[in-house]
C-alpha cells in the first residue's frame, strides 16, 4: 500500500506533529511505501520571511532525519524539490469548482483567525489535491482538521477520472481515533499558531516553562480528579502504554494528586523520551551538505514516481501534441 503524507515547515516541530503525524511515518515505512515530504510550498500561505522558511525548512529535514526517516526505506524530500507538483497543481485547478473550495473549512478558519485571504489560501486544497495524486497515493494519515481535504481530493480526482478518463487513484484519509486531535498546553488543538506547543528539540528550561503552564482545574489536592477532560491527562498518555494510561487514570480517580507533582514527571518523561534523537540531530545539523544530498536524492527518487501521473494527466487533458 502506498502512503502519503507531509508536514508543513512554519516553525519548530512539537510533540503533537510527533504524535499525530511523525511517529506514525516512520513505522509505516517498515511495511508500506511511504512518500513523505516537507510542504514548503504550502508554508508560504503564512510564512513570509525567507531566510525563516529556508531554515525551518532544513530543520524539519533534520528533526525527520534525526527522529528516525530512513531514505532508504522511504521517499523523503521537499515539495519544492518536485516541479511536477505545480504543473499538475494548474491541471487541477481547471476542473476544481469554485463551490467545492467555498467549503473549505481550513480556509474560513484561517481568516476568521486573521490570516491574510491570498489565492494561495484559497486554492491550497488543490495543491494538496496534486500532492496527494501525483504519487497515486491509496492512504492519507491526517488529523481530524485535515479529513476534508482528503475528501476534497478524491471529489477532485473523480471529476478528472469522470471527464478524462481513470488516471487518478482515489486516497483514504487515515485518522487514528486518539490521535485525531492532541491538545496543546491551554487545551485547544496543539498548533505553532496558537502558540501553546510543546517542542521536541528545545532547552530543558524552556520545555519546563510550558509543561509546568500546562492549564489545569482549580479542584483540590484531597478531590479525585477528572481525567477525561484534563489537558494534563491527555498529553502524559501520550507517552504511555495501556497498563501505564491506566495506572495514571487510577492516580487521577484517588484524593491526593498534586497537578504540580504530574508536570514534574512529564517534564522528565519528555526530556528522556527525545534524548536519542537529541545527539543525532546535532550531528546532522553539523554536516547540512549531507542533509541536502539526502534530499535531493529524495526529490529523484519521488519525481521518478511523479512523472508517470504527470504524463497520464498531461495525455488526458490533451498536452501531449
Amino acid at each position: 500500500m502506498r502512503v502519503l503524507s507531509g508536514i508543513q515547515p512554519s516553525g519548530a516541530l512539537h510533540i503533537g506533529n510527533y504524535f499525530a503525524m511523525m511517529k506514525r511515518m516512520i513505522e509505516y515505512q517498515e511495511n508500506h511505501e511511504l512518500f513523505c515530504f516537507i510542504v514548503n510550498y504550502h508554508a508560504l500561505t503564512t510564512v513570509k520571511d525567507a531566510d525563516f522558511l529556508r531554515r525551518n525548512t532544513l530543520e524539519a529535514c533534520v528533526d525527520f532525519l534525526a527522529l528516525g526517516i530512513d531514505p532508504e526505506k522511504s521517499y523523503f524530500y521537499v515539495q519544492s524539490d518536485v516541479p511536477e507538483v505545480t504543473e499538475l497543481t494548474w491541471i487541477l485547478s481547471n476542473i476544481t469548482e469554485m463551490g467545492l473550495l467555498k467549503r473549505a473549512h481550513s480556509y474560513k478558519d484561517k481568516v476568521a483567525k486573521g490570516i491574510e485571504a491570498n489565492h494561495g489560501l484559497f486554492a491550497y486544497p488543490v495543491l494538496m489535491a496534486a500532492d496527494i495524486l501525483l504519487y497515486g497515493a491509496d492512504l492519507v494519515p491526517v488529523g481530524k482538521d485535515q479529513k476534508q481535504h482528503v475528501e476534497m481530493t478524491r471529489d477532485i480526482a473523480q471529476k478528472f477520472n469522470s471527464n478524462f478518463g481513470e488516471v487518478f487513484v482515489l486516497p483514504e484519509p487515515a485518522i487514528e481515533g486518539d490521535l485525531a486531535i492532541i491538545p496543546g498546553i491551554d487545551g485547544q488543538k496543539m498548533s505553532k499558531s496558537y502558540n501553546n506547543t510543546l517542542d521536541i528539540f528545545t532547552e530543558k528550561n524552556e520545555l519546563k516553562k510550558k509543561v509546568m503552564s500546562i492549564v489545569t482545574d482549580a479542584k483540590a489536592i484531597e478531590e479525585p480528579k477528572n481525567p477525561d477532560t484534563c489537558n494534563l491527562f491527555a498529553i502524559y498518555t501520550l507517552f504511555l502504554d495501556g497498563q501505564g494510561k491506566q495506572e495514571l487514570k487510577e492516580r487521577y480517580l484517588k484524593p491526593g494528586l498534586k497537578y504540580g507533582e504530574v508536570k514534574k514527571e512529564l517534564l522528565e518523561v519528555i526530556w528522556n523520551y527525545f534524548e536519542p534523537f537529541r545527539e543525532k540531530r546535532e550531528q546532522l545539523l553539523a554536516d547540512t551538505d549531507y542533509v541536502h544530498d539526502v534530499m535531493l536524492a529524495g526529490a529523484k527518487k519521488a519525481r521518478s514516481v511523479a512523472v508517470e501521473y504527470l504524463e497520464k494527466a498531461r495525455a488526458a487533458v490533451g498536452l501531449n501534441y
